[in-house]
């Protein structure tokens, strides 16, 4: 299979809440095309788009899978992001490789909190948009009642190209508007017909508005239509192209993807007036310089937008080809490595299957199988073309994993770093405070999508655990104390004295100060004091939890000119330091958390009441460019370690934080109380 002209294949990401029928949409498109010969996913039907078992069991897709679909001699790459919260760093990755977002919204529930977030991540990423209004056939379906809303909530630059003839069990089709044609479809096959009277007046009031908002696309036909005169079909059509790729315009489309209806006039709308990569003229560069997409330009570039580790084709990257035309055996240098990396093999990709295909050309997507390349790594001749990659959102879910059998942490630790290579919502790391394996993820889905995939393709077993909070010990007062270690045991024996005095070190860390005169300790024992001192202050002397900020100072002490050791003195040295701090008022510490809390005005004020029970302070509020509330505070970290979820659930999914841990605080009595129990009973039991 040759290359298409970069004019020939358009991108388009299908995007919006969760289970309001995007892959079906891309289903019905494979089906209409002949690429597939029954619609995927119903009635029973295997899908096509969704073949991963755990998107099987769970419902919602997990993982960006892609439709290419032809069309008019058009290649239209569909991709079909997962939407669900804990998934949908995929869908910011898949939006970065297309120039248009398809936000497909239920015209019974309207958007959803999902929907709205992707919108203002699209309009960064300066994406053309469009709307397709689907389950215009369900009994409770309201047209007018979803397009009011989503005006409201995205502002007017939206107007219908296709509007539905009835809803719910009358629902017979839809009127496509820029062509004032009626249209659906009969024994699978579209028919195009006159506008039934009923639906006259709404075809020409939709068609009026249309009109309105795409002639502010051009300045000279503007004029020309205030002051009067109509403008001709082929103006519209010509405006409907620049007004969607200049972003001045968002269509909206409305059908039932389970009939089929209203799908095929939006793939001759992506034909006819959706933008292509080279509609775009640049892509910006990490360096601030900007790539000019340009069909003369024969030096092949590729951006990796996601990694995918296959358990039948192993590791696949996606790549878009930004400029220039790729062939199989091609080796293009890694701008973030510096180092050279051949394509083997270019395949067009269908769901699972795949298709060798000769060449790719600009703008278009291929996967390749072996890469080292990871999410958001720029390929080129010289490898100094890097494009700026996508922001992925925080990965603040985090949590604990342990193997359920010794001797399986290897496997375990492998196939955890394998999936983060190609993750990058997903980062696991070894806590050295704690000694626990962390994982940081957007949800705890995610994290279980990970536990079911690492028993189903590694063999190995694991379950979650809570985080160990990384708590701190300090002392409040000054105090001194002797350390004596004395030992006989028949031969040479062990001795070493020492007097020590602690005193706190606020924000200064660990000081030693030899303060020894008259040769009552011989120097070469002070060293040995001073890491008997830092062995224990590892382990605490409250609750088991590592010391900071203490200065310690040696100033007396006696030996033994035979028995005396650094060992001995080591030991002295643990049993003074544990002594003296006994008398200086030790206190737990715990750590603190600065936190912003963005979510919408109603929920600002149940945020900050929940905040509040947790111990937290609100340091102040302000407002973004959406209009939603900022809220600054500062709260325990044990407190909000599963913050992600509570935050979820009180915004309804809308809410989301940033967090920097920041310093320590005293924990109050009855958390210090609760731990040295806890501690205490850790001892007595052996632990």
């Amino acid at each position: 299979m040759a290359a298409k002209a970069p004019e020939s294949v358009k991108n388009v990401v299908l995007v919006g809440q969760g289970g309001v029928g995007k892959t079906m949409l891309a289903e019905a498109m494979l089906h209409l095309t002949g690429r597939t010969t029954r619609l995927g996913g119903h009635a029973g039907t295997k899908p096509t788009l969704d073949y991963d078992g755990e998107e099987g069991e769970r419902g919602f897709s997990i993982s960006t899978s892609i439709a290419p679909v032809e069309w008019e001699g058009t290649r239209i790459n569909v991709l079909d992001a997962p939407c669900y919260p804990d998934f949908v760093g995929d869908a910011y990755a898949a939006m970065s490789a297309c120039e248009t977002a398809l936000f497909v919204v239920d015209a019974a529930s309207g958007p959803g909190t999902v929907t709205t977030r992707l919108w203002y991540a699209a309009e960064d990423l300066s994406l053309a948009r469009a709307i397709f209004i689907n389950r215009i056939d369900r009994p409770d379906a309201d047209y007018d009642l979803a397009f009011a809303t989503l005006q409201e909530r995205f502002g007017n630059k939206l107007g219908p190209v296709t509007i539905p003839m009835g809803s719910g069990d009358s629902f017979e089709g839809v009127i496509d508007i820029v062509h004032m044609k009626a249209r659906h479809l009969v024994d699978g096959k579209p028919v195009v017909s006159e506008i039934p009277d009923a639906y006259a007046q709404a075809a020409e009031n939709a068609r009026a508005q249309l009109t309105d908002l795409v002639a502010e696309a051009d300045d000279e036909i503007m004029m020309k239509y205030l002051e009067g005169e109509e403008i001709t079909q082929e103006e519209l059509e010509g405006l409907l192209a620049k007004a969607v790729a200049e972003r001045v315009f968002v269509p909206v489309f409305t059908g039932s993807c389970v009939r089929e209806e209203g799908v095929v006039s939006f793939m001759d709308a992506v034909v006819s007036w959706f933008p292509t990569m080279a509609d775009f003229g640049r892509i910006p560069l990490v360096n601030g310089e900007q790539l000019d997409i340009s069909p003369d330009d024969d030096r092949p570039v590729v951006f990796a937008f996601k990694s995918l580790n296959d358990p039948q084709n192993g590791r696949l990257s996606f790549l878009k080809v930004l400029a220039g035309t790729i062939t199989p055996g091609i080796e293009l240098t890694n701008a973030r490595t510096r180092k050279s990396e051949r394509l083997g093999h270019l395949y067009l990709m269908c769901g699972k299957d795949t298709t060798d295909v000769a060449s790719a050309a600009a703008g278009d997507i291929v996967v390749v199988p072996k890469l080292e390349a990871q999410t958001g790594d720029t390929l080129s001749v010289t490898g100094k073309v890097e494009a700026a990659a996508f922001r992925f959102p925080n990965s603040l879910y985090r949590i604990a994993i342990e193997p359920d059998k010794r001797g399986t942490e290897g496997k375990l630790y492998a196939f955890l770093e394998k999936s983060a290579d190609a993750d990058p919502t997903l980062k696991v790391e070894r806590d050295e405070d704690t000694g626990q394996t962390v994982i940081s993820a957007i949800g705890e889905a995610q994290v279980s999508v990970l536990l079911d995939r690492l028993e189903a393709r590694a063999g190995v077993t694991a379950h979650t655990v809570a985080l160990r909070i990384p708590y701190r010990e300090t002392i409040r007062r000054v105090a001194s104390a002797q350390g004596r270690h004395k030992k006989q045991t028949g031969g040479a024996g062990q001795y070493g004295d020492c007097w020590l005095r602690v005193e706190p070190n606020p924000g200064a860390g660990y000081e030693f100060v030899d303060e020894v005169v008259g040769g009552h300790i011989p120097r070469g024992f002070i060293p040995a004091i001073d890491k008997g001192v830092q062995e224990t202050m590892k382990d605490g002397v409250l609750a088991g939890y590592p010391m900071i900020d203490v200065k310690v100072a040696v100033y007396d002490g006696s030996y033994h000119p035979v028995d005396s050791n650094e060992m001995a003195f080591k030991t002295a040295a643990r049993i003074g330091f544990r002594a003296a701090c006994d008398q200086a008022d030790p206190v737990l510490l715990e750590p603190m958390a600065d936190m912003e809390i963005t979510v919408g005005e109603d929920y600002a004020g149940p945020v900050m009441g929940d905040i509040s029970t947790r111990r937290g302070r609100i340091v102040g509020t302000d407002s973004n460019d959406e209009g939603e509330t900022v809220i600054i505070v500062r709260v325990p970290y044990a407190e909000i370690v599963k913050y992600t979820k509570d935050l979820r659930s009180i915004t309804r999914g809308s809410g989301s934080y940033s967090i920097q841990l920041n310093g320590y605080e005293q924990a109050p009595a009855d958390v210090t109380k609760k731990l040295v129990e806890e501690y205490q009973a850790s001892r007595a039991a052996g632990n």
